[in-house]
């Protein structure tokens, strides 16, 4: 072996990648540190990564486009290691992790959510649960003004915004969100900052009661047969399912008041069916929300700088990716109470 080649092998360097190697096995493996980006595409170090559901069903086996083993990790923040998109080496930002094609009918038309090609990091490519990683610069976008921490929140947060977004919601409406998980506190958050009389039903009590307690939402209800009754026979003007439940999105139909909007923020598998006479007696909307636009990602973040949105209400464990090993299984077996848990690499 010659010299200059040994000299290349010192050089290589490596981190700690968080890896589903198969369902129910999670470890950390070394990866080689990347100190090259392709054209158009910067590197990132990465500051703090937020779990979410698809972590978690990833980890269980429950994900239907997945293969492994797997880097997993898409909330994510960083800090540039070299300038680009106008901004410096160092600079604090968010990554988008939705790679679109950009060739697409739905990118043509301003739609990357949607890509027909897209690739989500973490899940149809490795994500970024570990010390470094390349992105497009477009999915870059600047985090001035917020925390590393908070930089994490905005991917997850940016989901609701985007829903509600597409809802055409008005002041005064009345919301239902089914689901007072992550994904469905922060639709919730973001249909009240529109001035929605916000109502959050899930089967868990300890959900709701979380609801209520850290961010002051007062309309709780656990029993959706229950609900139309008083001020609410009417029904909903507007209601966000955010369950991952066929069962549950069909039992959201009769809660529509007339002349109403579903906005369908959860993916399922299964499929949806409804009663035909009903759904058009009422000249109910469906509305399919995918994803977030930059637009979408900027909402957030100015949303958090105005403090209009309570970021420590949203964390419930912070730690270092060393100990996720250990700490993954009892945090996907029971997130009843657990809102966002953030990983520091």
């Amino acid at each position: 072996m010659s010299v200059p080649q040994k000299i290349a092998e010192q050089e290589v360097r490596t981190m700690l990648a968080g890896t589903c190697i198969e369902p129910g096995r999670f470890e950390l493996r070394d990866a080689t540190v990347p100190e090259s980006a392709p054209e158009g595409w910067a590197l990132v170090d990465i500051a703090a990564v937020g779990l979410c559901g698809t972590d978690y069903h990833i980890f269980a086996g429950k994900h239907p486009y997945l293969e492994y083993p797997r880097v997993i990790g898409h909330e994510l923040s960083g800090r540039l290691v070299h300038a680009a998109g106008g901004m410096e080496a160092g600079s604090l930002v968010v990554i988008n992790p939705y790679l679109s094609c950009g060739a697409c009918r739905a990118c043509r038309r301003g739609k990357p959510n949607c890509c027909t090609r897209i690739e989500v990091l973490g899940v149809h490519r490795d994500g970024g649960l570990c010390g470094r990683i390349a992105v497009p610069i477009e999915n870059l976008y600047s985090a001035e003004g917020l925390s590393e921490t908070e930089a994490a929140m905005v991917e997850f947060l940016a989901i609701g915004a985007h829903a509600v977004a597409r809802s055409g919601i008005q002041a005064g409406d009345r919301v239902l969100v089914t689901g007072a998980g992550p994904i469905g506190i922060g639709t919730a958050l973001f249909a009240e900052l529109e001035g929605a009389e916000v109502h959050l039903l899930d089967l868990s009590r300890r959900r709701l009661d979380l609801a209520g307690r850290r961010f002051g939402f007062a309309h709780l209800h656990d029993d959706g047969k229950a609900i139309l009754q008083g001020d609410l026979a009417d029904g909903f003007d507007l209601i966000f399912d955010a369950t991952g439940t066929a069962k549950a999105i069909e039992a959201g139909f009769p809660l529509l008041a007339h002349g109403s909007t579903y906005v369908l923020v959860s993916v399922v598998k299964d499929t949806i069916t409804f009663e035909d006479a009903e759904f058009h007696k009422r000249e109910t909307r469906i509305v399919g929300s995918r994803n977030a636009l930059k637009s979408d990602f900027e909402r957030v973040m100015a949303a958090i700088r105005d403090r209009k949105i309570d970021t420590a209400a949203l964390l419930s464990a912070e730690f270092p990716l060393s100990e996720l090993s250990t700490r993954f299984p009892a945090l996907a077996a029971d997130r009843e109470e657990l809102i966002k848990a953030v990983v520091r690499p």
